[in-house]
């Protein structure tokens, strides 16, 4: 790792110091010590969890605006979940924000043999190569099959689903389910074969009672064979559906200015009306309105 360091650090313009991280991760311990903050000093790694969650999605959601100076927030604030949870871990005698470091560093290169060669002895030549995303994402898989692997032969007995997050959201990790299993042969020939499961799944629900459990999981199911369209499409579900929500809120803000144009309220509309307004809202999306509609 020292020589893969020494290589990197040799390039022009590679990164240097950090005196801010180091600044940082002192703020964050001194926060944590008897005299600091009450609150920081109450936190565990169990009563943060959903603060890590929403300071991800607050940054993701800044990504999408296009505001640099935002996503520098933001992503200061996922890097202090990180570096509250290393200090609480550091309380512990568990570990500490190198330790992080240092296992993220060792996993970057071990999967990157067509970078840095084969520095663990895994069976990557040196002179490995990766021409394209998809040559890189190849390596990758069979770097992670041979570190799980390894933990097998070591004891650990690893489903090929046991690292697939259980607290993704429930699309996103139908997607890594499903992209699993397809890989291990659990698969569809065809995505007309998928189409008809879903028309099956649809089946099952509409055989179940109506607010039951088993509707719901039938329900579910409907959703988990769609995924599995979007995915035999090469289409990712979750940009799929957060780009419907985009434009959902898109066109009820736009509905919500036109009712304000007739001093009326959406929630005062019947639905009749709310039926117009949306028709309008989509007819002007599309410009297909005549001068005569305005």
């Amino acid at each position: 790792m020292e020589r893969v360091d020494d290589e990197t650090r040799a390039r022009v313009g590679a990164p240097r110091t950090h005196t801010e991280f180091d600044r940082l991760v002192r703020t964050i311990w001194r926060l944590r010590q008897p005299d600091g903050c009450a609150w920081d000093q109450a936190q565990t790694h169990e009563s943060i969890t959903r603060n890590m969650i929403e300071e991800a999605y607050e940054a993701v959601d800044t990504i999408a605006e296009g505001d640099a100076d935002h996503l520098r927030e933001e992503l200061g604030d996922v890097l202090e979940q990180v570096l509250l949870h290393s200090q609480i871990a550091s309380d512990e005698g568990e570990f500490d924000v190198d330790d992080v470091c240092r296992e993220l560093n060792e996993k970057l290169v071990r999967r990157h043999p067509h970078v840095f060669g084969d520095l663990f002895g895994e069976g990557e030549s040196s002179d490995k190569s990766a021409k394209s995303e998809g040559d890189v994402l190849e390596i990758w898989d069979e770097v992670k099959r041979r570190e799980r692997a390894g933990r097998e032969a070591a004891g650990a007995q690893e489903g090929l689903l046991d690292s697939v997050p259980r607290s993704l959201p429930a699309l996103l990790q139908c997607q890594k389910i499903s992209k699993r299993a397809a890989k291990a042969g659990f698969e569809w020939s065809s995505v007309d074969e998928v189409w008809d499961q879903v028309v099956s799944e649809r089946r099952e629900f509409e055989d179940e009672e109506r607010g039951s459990q088993e509707a719901l999981e039938e329900f579910g199911d409907i959703l988990f064979a769609l995924v599995n369209v979007a995915r035999h499409e090469g289409i990712d579900a979750e940009e799929a559906l957060a780009a419907s929500n985009r434009k959902f809120r898109r066109r009820w803000a736009r509905m919500e200015a036109l009712a304000r144009e007739m001093d009326a309220d959406l929630s005062s509309l019947d639905t009749g009306a709310l039926n117009e307004l949306w028709g309008y809202v989509k007819d002007e999306e599309r410009g297909i309105l005549d001068e005569s509609d305005d």
